[in-house]
Formats: C-alpha cells, sequence, structure tokens
C-alpha cells in the first residue's frame, strides 16, 4: 500500500518536458508551492540564458610524500644508478644515447620535467543564474569545470542548454531552494562580452530603448511583456465570452474615422517608360491632407457657405463657414508653397497622382477602425477589432508613439449606457486578470517600479465609476483653476489630458466617466443629443493612467449624418459606403476603444509607453 502511494507522489511530481523541445519550462519547476523541493532527484535538461555568475575555486590537494594523485605512474623502487646519473648530470644522458644506442629507450627520463609541464588551471565550480523567460525567477545551476570551460559559461547573456539533477540548494541558503547539478552540457552559445549591451548588471530604461532587440533579455521587460501577454489573452477572453465576433480591420484606408489631419500618407511608385526598372518603392509619408484632398474641401466648403447665405441662416454661422473657408485656402496655399519648394527627386516620388498610384484615391494608415467594424456591427451584432492604429504627430511625447495597439468594441442594437456599461466590466476584468494571472510579475514590478501598483489594480475591480457631463466637469475644473489662478476652460473647449487626469487625481479621486461632449469636440459620426449642441460620447479617465477608454453611440440617421459630413467639410465621396449603412437596414448602434499600450503603462506602473511596446517607432526612430 505504501509502495503504490509513494509511486503515485512520484508520478504526480515528475516534469514533462515542452511539447515541442526536449527542456523543461522553468516556471514549472520554481512557481510551485514548495519551491521545487518535491522534484529532488528529477533528472531534467533546461535551457536559458545566464543573468548572473560566479566561480568557486577548489584548493589543489598540496603533495605530501607516501601519496600520489590518480592518473600518475607511481616510481619504480629498482633505480639503477644510470638513472640517478642520467637525471642529475644531463650532458651524460646524451652521451649514454649515443654510445649506448638503447639504454634510454629501455628506461623512462625527463627533461626539465618542472618546465616543460603545462600546468592545468585549478579545478572550480561554477554557479550561474539561469532564466528561461518563462517567470520571474531564474534556477541555481551548478558545472563543474571538468564539463566546460568556465571562461565559456560566466558572461551574463550565454545561452546553455544542460542536463542533470535537481538537489537541494547547498550554497546561497535561504535565496535558492532548489539547484540543477549539472552532469551534461548540450549547447553553449557564447557572447561576445565587450560589445554585449547588457554586460553591466543595472542598465536604465532610457539605454535599453537603443537596444530594443536585446531588451527582452531583462528581468524588467520580461515582466512586462508577460503582463502585456496577458492583458492580450484577458481581452480576447472577455470579448469571445460575450459573444464577440473578432474583425481583422483594414490597416491601410481612404477613410479618416478620427478626422485628423496628422495621418500617414501611403502612395506608391513605379519607375517611369525609359527609366532603370527597379522594385517597386512604397512610400509612407506625414501628409498634412493631400492637395487634392484640401482643393476638394474648399469646394465643398464654398458651396456650403453659398447654401447657408441663400437660407437666411443666422449671422454667426455664416460667419463660422467663412471663417471655415478662409482656413482651408490658407492651408492649400502652404502645401502648394511646401511642394513647390520640394527637389524635383523628391517630387517624383511624393507628388503621385492617384491615377497613377498603386490605388485609385488618396490612402492612409489608419488612425481608427471603429467605422470599418460598424458595417461588421450591422451584420453580426457585436464585433471587436484588435490590431496597430497610426497617428503622425510631431511632437514626442511619453504617451504616444507613432504606432500604438488598440481594441476596439461595436455593439449594435445598443446605446450609449450599454456601451459605458460594457466598458466598465470590460476594464474591471482586464484589472482582475492581472491580479489574478500574474502575481509573480506584479510583486517584482512592485519592488521595481511602483509599490501601490497592485492595491491600485485591486481598487479599480472593486470600485465604482462617477459619472458627470461635459457640463459639469467643466464647473468642478473652473473651481480648481480660480483656486490656482489658471486659464479659465470656456465651454466647448476640448479637454485636455491635464483636465482630465485632474478630474480623476485631485477632483472625484476615483475613476470618472465624461459624457455628452461638444459635437465639435468628437468625430462626426458621433449621435447628436437633442440639444443641437452635444454629441453622445464618453471617456473613461482612470486615476494615475488619464484616459484609458473612449467611446459614443453612433449616428444612425442619414439625414443627421449628411449634414455632419458637410459641417466638418469631408469628401462626401469618400464616405459613400459609410452612408450605405444607413440607407439599408439601419439600427441604433454604439461602442468604444481601449489604448491597449495606455493599459499596460497603468498595470505596470511605467510612465513611457516606449517602455511596454516591443518596439516602438516615433519620430526619427524605426531601426528594426
Amino acid at each position: 500500500m505504501e509502495s503504490e502511494q509513494a509511486t503515485t507522489a512520484a508520478s504526480t511530481t515528475r516534469l514533462s518536458p515542452f511539447k515541442y523541445s526536449n527542456r523543461v519550462l522553468l516556471k514549472t519547476i520554481l512557481e510551485r508551492r514548495d519551491g521545487g523541493l518535491e522534484l529532488i532527484g528529477e533528472r531534467v535538461v533546461i535551457g536559458g540564458w545566464v543573468k548572473s555568475s560566479k566561480e568557486a575555486r577548489k584548493e589543489p590537494v598540496p603533495h605530501i610524500a607516501g601519496d600520489y594523485v590518480s592518473g600518475e605512474p607511481e616510481p619504480r623502487s629498482d633505480v639503477s644508478c644510470i638513472e640517478i646519473l642520467q637525471s642529475r648530470i644531463p650532458f651524460l644522458r646524451t652521451i649514454v644515447n649515443v654510445l649506448g644506442g638503447g639504454i634510454g629507450d629501455h628506461y623512462p627520463h625527463t627533461d626539465k620535467l618542472e618546465t616543460s609541464i603545462h600546468k592545468s588551471p585549478p579545478p572550480s565550480t561554477v554557479f550561474l543564474k539561469v532564466g528561461d523567460g518563462s517567470c520571474v525567477a531564474s534556477l541555481q545551476v551548478v558545472i563543474e569545470s571538468s564539463l566546460a570551460p568556465p571562461c565559456q559559461l560566466l558572461h551574463t547573456g550565454t545561452c546553455i542548454i544542460v542536463e542533470g539533477l535537481l538537489q537541494k540548494s547547498l550554497v546561497l541558503q535561504g535565496k535558492y531552494v532548489i539547484e540543477l547539478k549539472v552532469d551534461k552540457v548540450h549547447h553553449i552559445g557564447t557572447v561576445e562580452y565587450s560589445k554585449y549591451p547588457l554586460s553591466k548588471k543595472r542598465v536604465s530604461l532610457d539605454k535599453l530603448r537603443e537596444f530594443c532587440h536585446i531588451r527582452p533579455r531583462t528581468t524588467t521587460v520580461q515582466s512586462v511583456m508577460r503582463i502585456r501577454n496577458a492583458l492580450e489573452f484577458a481581452a480576447h477572453t472577455f470579448c469571445q465570452n460575450h459573444g464577440f465576433l473578432s474583425v481583422h480591420v483594414p490597416i491601410i484606408t481612404t477613410t479618416d474615422g478620427k478626422g485628423s489631419s496628422e495621418k500617414f500618407h501611403v502612395t506608391s511608385h513605379f519607375a517611369a517608360a525609359g527609366e532603370k526598372e527597379e522594385p517597386t518603392k512604397a512610400v509612407v509619408e506625414i501628409d498634412v491632407v493631400s492637395i487634392d484632398v484640401i482643393k476638394t474641401a474648399v469646394k465643398e466648403k464654398s458651396n456650403l457657405l453659398e447654401e447657408l447665405k441663400r437660407s437666411d441662416s443666422n449671422k454667426e454661422a455664416v460667419a463660422a463657414a467663412t471663417q471655415d473657408l478662409k482656413k482651408a485656402n490658407e492651408l492649400a496655399s502652404q502645401l502648394e508653397a511646401r511642394e513647390k519648394s520640394k527637389p524635383k527627386t523628391s517630387q517624383k516620388v511624393d507628388n503621385v497622382k492617384s491615377s497613377e498610384g498603386y490605388f485609385s484615391s488618396p490612402t492612409y494608415l489608419t488612425s481608427s477602425g471603429r467605422m470599418h467594424l460598424e458595417s461588421y456591427a450591422c451584420a453580426f451584432g457585436n464585433v471587436y477589432s484588435f490590431g496597430p492604429r497610426f497617428q503622425a504627430g510631431k511632437g514626442e511625447s511619453p504617451k504616444h508613439t507613432a504606432e500604438m495597439w488598440m481594441i476596439e468594441v461595436e455593439l449594435a442594437f445598443s446605446e450609449l449606457e450599454e456601451a459605458i456599461n460594457c466598458a466598465g466590466d470590460f476594464f474591471k476584468s482586464l484589472c482582475k486578470w492581472v491580479v489574478e494571472n500574474c502575481s509573480e510579475d506584479m510583486k517584482f514590478l512592485s519592488q521595481r517600479i511602483d509599490k501601490t501598483r497592485t492595491e491600485r489594480l485591486q481598487s479599480m475591480v472593486l470600485s465604482t465609476f462617477e459619472r458627470v457631463s461635459y457640463t459639469e466637469a467643466l464647473d468642478a475644473l473652473k473651481k480648481v483653476t480660480e483656486k490656482t489662478k489658471d486659464t479659465k476652460i470656456e465651454w466647448g473647449a476640448a479637454l485636455t489630458e491635464a483636465d482630465l487626469s485632474c478630474l480623476a487625481d485631485e477632483i472625484y479621486k476615483k475613476p470618472v466617466i465624461v459624457y455628452n461632449y461638444p459635437k465639435e469636440t468628437k468625430p462626426f459620426y458621433v449621435r447628436l443629443n437633442d440639444d443641437g449642441k452635444t454629441v453622445a460620447a464618453f471617456d473613461m479617465v482612470v486615476p494615475k493612467a488619464g484616459r484609458l477608454i473612449s467611446g459614443s453611440q453612433n449616428e444612425e440617421r442619414i439625414n443627421i449624418l449628411t449634414t455632419r459630413v458637410k459641417e466638418v467639410g469631408l469628401a462626401a465621396q469618400q464616405y459613400e459606403w459609410y452612408l450605405d449603412l444607413r440607407r439599408h437596414g439601419t439600427v441604433k448602434h454604439s461602442g468604444f476603444n481601449l489604448e491597449f499600450d495606455h493599459m499596460v503603462l497603468f498595470a505596470t506602473g511605467l510612465n513611457d509607453v516606449r517602455d511596454v511596446i516591443p518596439f516602438p517607432r516615433s519620430r526619427g526612430k524605426a531601426n528594426y
């Protein structure tokens, strides 16, 4: 009976190697409740990278008369006089060899024994701290110098694959519970130590950005990326469990979902007839709206102004339209001047007409996928997308890069209230997932970055959201600015990131939902409220993070949506497909987007978004 129990216990503790290689993941050893003590005596193969090392040299055995090292021939007792003379008087050896011819062949002799024998380095034991990226902790690996040269093992960054037995740690007790005593070395990937960026023990996050291909080997970046992975998995899990269909929206698009002028313009260039044929060169440039688009907008704004004058509209509307037209004309003039000032070689690539380019109309890298998601929401009901979005901002900011990842959700048959509720549940589920599934990584980052981070995530799961309208938020901000004598905020102005952070951090000191914004501050497709001044949009603002989620109920009434397209001066023909969704089976629908990289910042406690993106792209920096 006892033997059966022992067999059962042994089978439950036995480690299984990774399915697609022979090695055992370190997390299966180190993240056990007992620290791996039940695994003592197990034979395993592990692979990883050296994070730190130490060599302990063994003391040489002193030479004592009568004691001989194993492997050396014992001295003979029948030593002849000739041998003694040969060893004492070297020139006699030569005479004996010449005259005797064979004596030297029958008796062994040494020539300057003390200097001719190469002294091998004293034996030593190497202690390595090895990690494989599967967990925060590292495994102590013990290798004798007889198995591999210590000089190949000791450098940080060295990759090894070794085999041996797990045993209770004999050195550094208290820090390591278990260690691997190696008896076979299968692979050593050495490091050019003088050129290795992580040769120092501590490298700042700023410096690590210069080595995006190497920085994943640091413990901090590994923890951040595991949390990022967990958040992505949690996002997909929430959406799939609630009946959302995943949709891949296009990265190259002809529509501008945010109405932003700072976007990446995509063109193509082919060799002209007679020129040396070269591979097609794809060009992606920052384009503050192309000249063709501006001229189209100027024409539409002119027509709109004429309509306002004919319809006896109020003076304010006419004045606003006149000012808008003036700005459009000025922008067109600036763009024309810029194009003329470009070198001819640049114009050949940049000034490609739409009909001559790869696409039949101006195309951009998408800044939002919600408009495309709407078409699928009107067929599947609930959909979501996860992918990169692009914004060609001119300045550098710790919160923004040119390429950022976003999760976008769209719900048919729903209004603003349902979108707000869904966004709140979504955010809380992400926080809860990290707390429950990333405890070791959160513990490490709490020690290194922010001691309150885990508690902050836990508080978000249990917190309620303060809901205030834009007008109420403005009144609350005015009271604060009056005390600090800052510039007063007028109704109709967009709330800045600083304004939103003030609401969550200082005024309400909890997550805040701000809704019903002035229509001028939100995209054209957001549903117009009954007052005609505000739209059904919202922002979710979190303490110490700022705005993480933005959403809206979208306009389902085609007449109002058509008017809004004209008001903001968009090229109507480019949005005909979008208007078709209202012409054919329209339905109330709403949605939101979560800035995924900002969510990772909030979860980890870091301050710069470039530290949570594997290969960040910012102005002047796209080296990979």
